[in-house]
C-alpha cells in the first residue's frame, strides 16, 4: 500500500474532476458503499474457485460479534448489494458509478498494490446489448479526453449458462487429454474453474490454450445475435476491436458480453479497465432477477499510462496556481491581511496568506516561488489607511497601492487580461 503525495495528487484530482464530468454526461449517478462487506457476499458473487476468493482477500473475523468480514476486494458485488437491499430497481432501470480503494493481497507491482483505487459503471436492469455498447462509447471517449493513445479493445462472448455449461464439458475433456502439459495452476483449476485455465499468462501453455475449445463456437442464435449487437454499434461508431476467444474474466457472475481494455506500455499489468454482462448477480445475491452490464478500471494504472504517453501528460502534473498571495509585516497589517484574504475568498479568489513572518524581502521569495499570479502586499503604513499593494508576479509590472474595497477589482483585470490601475 503507498502513500499518495500532494504532487502527485493534483494528477489524481484532476482525473477524479474529469471522470465526473464524464459520467455525468452519460447520466449515471454516483453510489458510495462501505469498504467493508460480509464476507459471504464476495465469496457468493465472485466465486469460490477464483484467485480473488482463494488468494487475495483480505478477511477477519469481529471480535466484537463474530461477523465474518472483508474489505472490498472489488466493487460490483457492493454495489449491487446495495441497489438489492434498498430495492433501486423498483423505480426502473439504473445508471450508477463508483470510486474509491480497493484490497487485494498480491504482490505489488507496477500498476498493481495492495491497497489499489476503482472507478467502476454498473448499468443494471438494461437487456440489450445497447448498453453493452454504450459502455464501450464511453471508455472510447474517456481515453480521448484524457489523451490516451496505444489502447486496444478485446471482445469476447460468454454465451448463456447452459452454452457455457457445453463448452466447459469439451474443455474438461480436453484438457484432460493433455494434463500432462498442463501447469501446476492450471491443473488445478482444471477442477475447480476449467475456464480460468484459458485465461493463463504461461507462455508455455500458449500453444495448448490456442488449440482448446472455443466458447465461441458454442454459442447459440440468441446469443450470437446479442454479440453482433454489441460489434454493429462499435463499428457505426469506428472503434477498433479484435474478437479474443480466450477472453474469459477472473470473476464467475459474466455472461453473454465481456471486455478488457489493453495496453502494452505498462510491462505485464497489460488491463486498464475491464467489464462486461453479468445478467445472474442480482438473483445470485437475492434479488429480484434482473439483467445487468459494467465495468471497472484501475486508477493507478491508467495514472501510470498517462504518465507514461499521453498527450498532455506534463500538463496534467502541473499544479493550479493560486491567484494571490498575501505578504503582510506588522501588527496591523497581520490583521488586515486576515480580513483581505477572507473577503477575496468569498469572491471565489484563490489565496494563500504567508504564515511564520519573516522581512518583505523573504516573503516576496515565497509569493513567487509559490506560482501565484500576483502579491498584495500589507504593511502597517497600507493598514492605516485601509489600502493595499498589488504587484503582478508573472510579468513585468512595478507594484501600485489601491484601497481594499478597490481591490478585488484590481485582482479581476490582472487575472483576466484587462489592464490595472
Amino acid at each position: 500500500m503507498n502513500d499518495i503525495l500532494p504532487d502527485e495528487a493534483v494528477l489524481w484530482e484532476r482525473f477524479e474532476d474529469l471522470i465526473r464530468s464524464w459520467l455525468a454526461s452519460y447520466g449515471y449517478r454516483n453510489l458510495r458503499t462501505p469498504l467493508l462487506e460480509h464476507t459471504a457476499l464476495f465469496r457468493r458473487a465472485i466465486g469460490e474457485a477464483t484467485d480473488i476468493v482463494e488468494k487475495e482477500m483480505y478477511s477477519f473475523v469481529d471480535e466484537l460479534n463474530g461477523e465474518h468480514l472483508t474489505l472490498r476486494p472489488e466493487g460490483t458485488a457492493a454495489a449491487v448489494r446495495a441497489v438489492v437491499q434498498h430495492s433501486m430497481l423498483y423505480n426502473g432501470p439504473q445508471r450508477l458509478w463508483y470510486m474509491g480503494p480497493m484490497f487485494r493481497h498480491e504482490r505489488p507491482q507496477k500498476g498493481r498494490y495492495r491497497q489499489f483505487h476503482q472507478v467502476g459503471v454498473e448499468a443494471l436492469g438494461f437487456a440489450g446489448p445497447d448498453i453493452d455498447a454504450e459502455l464501450l462509447l464511453m471508455c472510447a471517449r474517456l481515453w480521448d479526453d484524457l489523451g490516451l493513445q496505444h489502447i486496444r479493445l478485446q471482445l469476447n462472448s460468454l454465451g448463456s449458462s447452459e452454452e457455457r455449461a457445453k463448452h466447459r464439458e469439451a474443455l474438461v475433456a480436453y484438457l484432460k487429454s493433455r494434463e500432462s502439459e498442463l501447469d501446476e495452476d492450471s491443473r488445478r483449476r482444471l477442477h475447480t474453474n476449467p475456464l480460468r485455465v484459458l485465461d493463463s499468462k504461461n507462455p508455455a501453455m500458449q500453444t495448448l490454450i490456442a488449440e482448446a475449445p472455443k466458447l465461441l463456437d458454442y454459442l447459440g442464435a440468441e446469443s450470437m445475435a446479442h454479440f453482433e449487437g454489441v460489434q454493429r454499434v462499435l463499428k457505426d461508431a469506428g472503434i477498433e476491436y479484435e474478437i479474443n476467444p480466450r477472453l474469459v474474466r477472473g470473476l464467475d457472475y459474466y455472461n453473454l458480453t465481456v471486455f478488457e481494455w489493453v495496453t502494452d506500455r505498462l510491462g505485464a499489468q497489460g488491463t486498464v479497465c475491464a467489464g462486461g454482462r453479468y445478467d445472474g448477480l442480482i438473483a445470485e445475491i437475492g434479488g429480484k432477477p434482473a439483467p445487468a452490464a459494467g465495468f471497472a478500471m484501475g486508477i493507478e494504472r491508467l495514472l501510470a499510462l498517462l504518465c507514461e504517453s499521453g498527450e498532455n501528460a506534463a500538463d496534467w502534473l502541473q499544479p493550479t496556481p493560486q491567484d494571490v498571495y498575501i505578504v503582510h509585516q506588522g501588527e496591523q497589517a497581520g490583521r488586515l491581511a486576515f480580513t483581505v484574504a477572507e473577503a477575496l475568498r468569498s469572491l471565489g479568489f484563490t489565496v494563500t496568506q504567508h504564515c511564520g513572518g519573516g522581512s518583505f524581502k523573504s516573503q516576496m521569495k515565497k509569493a513567487d516561488g509559490s506560482g501565484a499570479h500576483i502579491a498584495v502586499v500589507i504593511g502597517d503604513d497600507e493598514a492605516a489607511a485601509h489600502e493595499v499593494s498589488v504587484k503582478p508576479l508573472r510579468e513585468e509590472r512595478g507594484q501600485w497601492r489601491v484601497s481594499v474595497e478597490q481591490l478585488p477589482e484590481a485582482i479581476t483585470d490582472l487575472l483576466y487580461g484587462e489592464q490595472g490601475e
